[in-house]
């Protein structure tokens, strides 16, 4: 989304379109191929305690990558076209604060390629950083094991999770490849989109585009590249050569790994300025309409009034005779004395 809104600042347009197309592949295949390795792990969702997955369920694994591949835009690749275009654009364009939109596009090249290499690491490659304990119940599956302990080993996901998973790996790879032409250099949208002049950067670009052959091989140049390369070397390092440092990373930088766990403390600070008040709101209108007008008067006060008028009733029928014969005495009383009253 940072991409399309970032094209959508400089007017490209067509871009955005394009690079939601070729995220929508791409990114189905990451999500759904997380959900595979979520089965697999039974329910198990953090990868500090995965690892070593790549020989339980090798279609994942495969699929996963080549998802990972367009996501950090490796060329040839469906994320490539959209990506790259989409940061020429930037640094073509010259409109107010495109350089400072150019810089946060390639910082998000290096971030994504940390965080994507980092990922398929922890999860596929490594030791086994889980334990399995044989067991014939379903206790897993109730979350009753605790965290990295599994009740069977893992195994690839059935039919229905990778016949998916390849299906959507194909265009994940080749889609960008076949489509950058006529979507961004060509009439696709057949003129339902206008741009002025002085910012069309697609018109800007069209003479240096070549064909999407000659745009993959110029790709192994580019800065993107090279910053992707960079983030798969240094997780290589990291995770499969000196796994041990991360942890002393961590604790050389532990304000900033502090900051960057609590997320910025984004969450505390909407609970206690938005979320708090919704709740506190909430038990107020529980406390006043559910627990007090419908349940204390509506509901429970029908029952007291019943009880109540119940219990005076019972107080009248005492089993008495004499009691009995006094009661019809005076109802007789009345009704002559209401008929000598009122009779005339």
């Amino acid at each position: 989304l940072g991409y399309m809104t970032v094209a959508l600042g400089v007017s490209m347009y067509s871009g955005a379109v394009f690079h939601l197309m070729t995220h929508a592949f791409f990114k189905a295949l990451l999500f759904l191929g997380a959900g595979s390795v979520i089965i697999a792990m039974h329910h198990e969702q953090d990868m500090r305690y995965m690892g070593g997955l790549r020989k339980y369920m090798p279609i994942t694994w495969i699929t996963m990558w080549a998802g990972s591949f367009a996501l950090v835009a490796v060329p040839f690749t469906s994320g490539f076209y959209s990506k790259d275009a989409i940061i020429e654009a930037v640094g073509e364009s010259h409109r107010w604060g495109a350089h400072y939109a150019y810089f946060c596009v390639m910082a998000g090249v290096l971030v994504t390629g940390l965080y994507t290499f980092r990922q398929m690491y922890l999860t596929f490659h490594g030791k086994e950083r889980f334990k399995v304990i044989e067991q014939h119940g379903h206790a897993d599956e109730h979350h009753e094991l605790p965290p990295g302990v599994l009740a069977h080993p893992p195994k690839e996901s059935p039919w229905v999770v990778t016949v998916p998973l390849v299906a959507l790996a194909i265009p994940s790879l080749l889609i960008g490849y076949l489509t950058i032409g006529p979507l961004l250099y060509g009439n696709w949208f057949g003129g339902s989109i206008h741009v002025k002049q002085t910012n069309d950067v697609l018109a800007a670009l069209a003479p240096h585009f070549h064909g999407a052959m000659a745009m993959g091989w110029e790709g192994f140049t580019g800065l993107p590249f090279w910053l992707m390369v960079a983030a798969f070397v240094i997780c290589t390092y990291v995770y499969v050569f000196n796994p041990s440092m991360a942890d002393r990373i961590k604790n050389a930088l532990k304000p900033l790994w502090a900051v960057l766990d609590r997320k910025y403390w984004v969450d505390e600070v909407e609970y206690a300025l938005f979320a708090s008040g919704g709740v506190k709101m909430g038990r107020l209108f529980w406390k006043f309409s559910d627990a007090g007008a419908i349940d204390g008067v509506a509901v429970n006060g029908s029952v007291r009034m019943v009880h109540r008028t119940a219990a005076l009733l019972r107080r009248l029928q005492t089993g008495y005779l004499y009691h009995y014969a006094f009661a019809m005495i005076v109802g007789v009383i009345v009704l002559f004395g209401g008929y000598r009253l009122f009779g005339n």
